[in-house]
């Protein structure tokens, strides 16, 4: 019998051009003063807004998966929302994610977050029942980095001073494949739904 195909995917929000070559250049700075060898950085093409992540998914499970998307883009307007600052999960003591920040006043990341997660849910998901902290990930600490590594990666963090990078307008929701490689995770657009 033939094993059933999976697919690992997520849904995110795209960034402009302009954006991401920002973000590049925050990433080279980054990678000239972090202990080498002690961090897997993203490819600056690949950076995204990652809304959820579903993980291996029946292929089959891709059709209800967009027709729900369908459904939150046809009821959601675009916006825009501010990239600035930077940081590191759970905190710079402890970094293990590397991040540049969003600011969205209006709080419409958040609200277009939680009716993902809730369309996700109608069609056999389970929810995200973390805090939403919307942010764009440079790159992740490896779990061997030592804890010196570690430190003086948060002192880097810490110090750089990153302010507005730039505006992005929100105006589609993308369906994404991830197929994990040696070399790194390949995004590939499934489905892009424009939002309204």
């Amino acid at each position: 019998m033939a094993k059933p195909e999976l697919l690992r995917t997520f849904i995110a929000l795209p960034l402009a051009d302009d954006v991401i070559g920002q973000l590049d250049q925050v990433q080279r700075t980054l990678r000239w003063t972090c202990p080498e060898h002690a961090v897997t950085w993203v490819k600056p093409a690949s950076i995204h807004l990652t809304l959820f992540f579903l993980g291996e998914i029946l292929l089959e499970m891709t059709t209800p998966v967009q027709a729900a998307l369908h459904v939150v883009a046809r009821n959601t307007a675009s916006f825009t929302f501010t990239v600035q600052g930077a940081g590191a999960f759970p905190n710079l003591n402890r970094p293990r994610v590397i991040w540049v920040g969003l600011s969205d006043p209006g709080g419409r990341l958040t609200m277009l977050h939680r009716t993902v997660n809730e369309a996700m849910e109608t069609v056999g998901f389970k929810p995200e029942t973390r805090p939403f902290s919307p942010h764009l990930t440079l790159g992740r600490v490896k779990p061997h980095a030592t804890r010196e590594d570690a430190q003086a990666i948060g002192q880097v963090v810490g110090k750089i001073e990153v302010g507005v990078l730039g505006q992005v307008r929100a105006a589609e929701i993308i369906f994404f494949r991830s197929i994990l490689k040696p070399t790194g995770a390949e995004y590939t657009p499934l489905k892009t739904f424009p939002l309204t």
